[in-house]
């Protein structure tokens, strides 16, 4: 079974870090994209970042761009997210999906259950 597993949230003051990691069981994650996502109480999930499955191509939404960075060890099978300077507004659910490429109009599969990331002093 193809599943994805996320870890690494929690609570943190604004200004804070965290990496999220984003495991997968039952397949490579060689030849997928991967995705981050978030879902705040109330709001629709949005996208947060992607790599491509070499790593050599990654995007972000603006939200996050300079404060978030994502990565991937292929050889460990995970992908991570490292956020810097965080801030309220960056609280929800974070979760990771995959896909043959990046581009946020594709469904994304293997969903992982989530980590909740709180910001908050």
């Amino acid at each position: 079974q193809l599943q994805l597993v996320e870890s690494g949230g929690g609570l943190v003051q604004p200004g804070g870090s965290l990496r999220l990691s984003c495991a997968a069981s039952g397949f490579t994650l060689d030849y997928y994209a991967i995705g981050w996502f978030r879902q705040a109480p109330g709001r629709e999930r949005e996208g947060v970042s992607c790599i491509s499955n070499t790593g050599s191509s990654t995007n972000y939404a603006d939200s996050v761009k300079g404060r978030f960075t994502i990565s991937r060890d292929n050889a460990k099978n995970t992908v991570y997210l490292q956020m810097n300077s965080l801030k309220p507004e960056d609280t929800g659910v974070y979760y990771c999906a995959a896909e043959v490429r990046c581009s946020w109009s594709l469904p994304f599969g293997s969903w992982g259950k989530g980590t909740q990331v709180t910001v908050s002093s």
